[in-house]
């Protein structure tokens, strides 16, 4: 621990009111975290794609989350939505904007991670769950105080 000279005392650290006051991005990792929304920035990036395309190349997400996902992505920023209005028949297209487009390259920096590592992720957990770490500190707890109680 730093010591600190007289006179030098650190300053308080101002306490977080919200996830969000820790974390300024919980908010955009939460979106990009999400089961759907980095596929779907993920196939965008090859250019703008009609809704029903999206539907079929995501089986087996629902028309309903897709909507959510990319009506999410949309209030974001990252995508832009497109209404065809051909008659007989009105189309919607989907592509990325230019912030969706700085994304492409994290997130494909996060995949490669991904294969780089996966392996030995796969091989942590494994040794983890082998391990069967002992009781949690509940159980310990409630141990601890039935213990006292006799």
């Amino acid at each position: 621990m730093p010591r600190h000279r007289p006179g030098n005392t650190p300053r308080p650290r101002p306490v977080a009111s919200s996830v969000e006051d820790l974390c300024p991005c919980r908010p955009l990792l939460d979106r990009l975290g999400d089961r759907w929304s980095a596929l779907t920035l993920s196939l965008l990036d090859g250019g703008p794609a009609y809704f029903g395309e999206l539907e079929r190349r995501m089986r087996p997400v629902s028309r309903k989350v897709l909507t959510q996902t990319l009506r999410g992505l949309e209030r974001d920023g990252l995508v832009h939505r497109t209404v065809e209005d051909e008659q007989p028949v009105v189309r919607v297209a989907y592509g990325l904007t230019e912030l969706g487009r700085s994304l492409t390259g994290p997130l494909a920096a996060i995949e490669g991670w991904h294969e780089r590592h996966q392996e030995t992720v796969e091989r942590a957990r494994a040794a983890y769950d082998a391990a069967r770490p002992g009781p949690g500190v509940t159980a310990l707890r409630e141990r601890a105080a039935l213990s006292r109680c006799a």
